[in-house]
Order: structure tokens, then sequence, then C-alpha cells
């Protein structure tokens, strides 16, 4: 036996298919490309600082802790308006203030007033005390009248979102709250504040939809009813006699969050 196995030949043939040889030559390529490490960076792009979600801020490198301290701060209607006052405000480091900072993009206001009215330590008071007084002399118009250059005055909106603005207070007949620009694609917070400043709803009068009598057809054509909302609302009816405007909440899939807006533009 051992004699057997020194002269005979126990190798196997391997009769490989075209299919897997061509497989085979790949294999190298494959087993290199999963050794190199794939390199994912995050692109930043020029944003206002003042507005950065959880999300953005912690793409950036910032804590948990800085990114709360910079929500606080926003939600007493301040602004942070230099690099050092952001540092200030959320105290992160001067490694990653220096590696975000070139990307801070403030309004062209802030910019224009901080090349008047820089301290001796470079940095600007715009308190809300100070800038009261202009704040005062601000028109507001009403925002069912306003014309697109009306519109295109406030920092922030062009051509095509003025034109949106417009197209959404056609679709609607008119608004009936400031809070209907949240829903206009495109409005970022920062715009949607400054048009709160220049723009308001003026007694509205809108069309109303008598919600009683309305067909599913007649429903489906208001903007917040979709066909599934137009049905519900017309079965409901059906089953529970005439609505008012507390059975709202009862009816499947209503938007209950503009349940408010949605009221002023219903007749009961």
């Amino acid at each position: 036996m051992q004699l057997g196995s020194y002269f005979l030949d126990f190798s196997n043939d391997d009769k490989s298919t075209p299919e897997k040889q061509n497989w085979l030559s790949l294999q190298c390529n494959i087993d290199s490309l999963k050794s190199e490490k794939p390199q994912t960076t995050y692109k930043i792009y020029p944003f206002n600082p003042n507005f950065i979600t959880d999300f953005k801020g912690h793409k950036l490198g910032m804590s948990v802790e800085q990114i709360d301290r910079l929500l606080a701060f926003r939600k007493q209607g301040r602004f942070a308006n230099s690099p050092e006052e952001f540092q200030k405000v959320t105290g992160i480091s001067d490694s990653l203030l220096n590696a975000i900072s070139p990307y801070f993009k403030f309004p062209d206001w802030v910019n224009k007033k901080s090349s008047n009215q820089n301290g001796s330590n470079g940095w600007v008071d715009y308190s809300k005390d100070k800038y009261e007084k202009k704040e005062k002399n601000i028109v507001v118009i009403d925002i069912n009248t306003a014309t697109k250059e009306d519109l295109m005055k406030v920092y922030g909106i062009g051509e095509a979102i003025s034109d949106r603005i417009l197209k959404q207070k056609e679709v609607f007949g008119q608004f009936v709250s400031m809070e209907q620009m949240n829903d206009v694609w495109g409005l970022s917070p920062e715009v949607i504040e400054k048009l709160n400043q220049s723009f308001k709803v003026v007694n509205p009068k809108p069309k109303k939809i008598n919600i009683n009598n309305a067909s599913i057809k007649e429903l489906g054509q208001f903007p917040y009813f979709k066909y599934p909302i137009s049905k519900n609302i017309v079965t409901y009816r059906s089953m529970n006699g005439d609505l008012k405007i507390e059975d709202l909440t009862n009816i499947k899939a209503f938007p209950v969050d503009k349940i408010k807006i949605i009221a002023l533009y219903l007749e009961f």
C-alpha cells in the first residue's frame, strides 16, 4: 500500500467550466477591492450656524451638550452673529471652530453691520433691544395682497420661491394663517421668520367648503384633503350625521396638526 501510494497519482484533475475560470480570474480584483478601506467623507456646504439641527451638529462633530446649548439659545429668540459668539454659546473647542467656521454663512445685513460697528474685540452686539427701533420701522403687508416684488424683498426669497408662495395662495384662494408658510417647499426657518416680520394675514375671507354637503370629489379638491381623507369624511358623516368641528379629530387619517387652519376653510 505504501508503494502504491508512492507510484500512483491520486490527484484530481480540476476540470473547471469556462464560467468558473472567468470567475476565478476576477477574484484577485475582488479581493484587492475588499482590502481597500472605503473613504467616506461628509461634504460641508455653506450654512447658517444658528439653524444647525441635531443631525447636522452630530455630523460636524458637536457633542449633544453643545447642540442643546445652541437650541436653548435659539429658543430665546437670539442669534449668534459671528464665529466667536457661536463658540461662546456652544462651548465648542478652538480646533472644531477652526474646522467649521469657514463654512459659516451669516445674512448680508450681519456682515454689513459688522464692517461698520466692530468693537475693540471684533464682536458686534445684535441684542434685541438695540435693534428694536429698527424692527418697528418695518412696514407689514397683508400676505394675500403681496406681489412677487414684495416677497422678493425678503432676504432668502428669489423668483422661484416667490412664485411658489403665490401659487400656493392661488391653490387655497387665500391664506388664513402665516403658519401655512411652513407648507411651502424650500422655505427655511430663517426665511419664514423674516416673512413673519414683513407680512401677516389681515381679515381673511376664504371660500369655504360645506363639509356636511360636499361630495367626495368636492372635498378632494381641497389641498389638505386627499381622496382617502375625503372618503373617510363622507363615511363618518353618513354614519353619524352632520359634523361639528370637534368631530374632525375622530375621522381616520385626518391631519389633526393642521386642524386650526383647516377649520377656517370649512363651513359646518
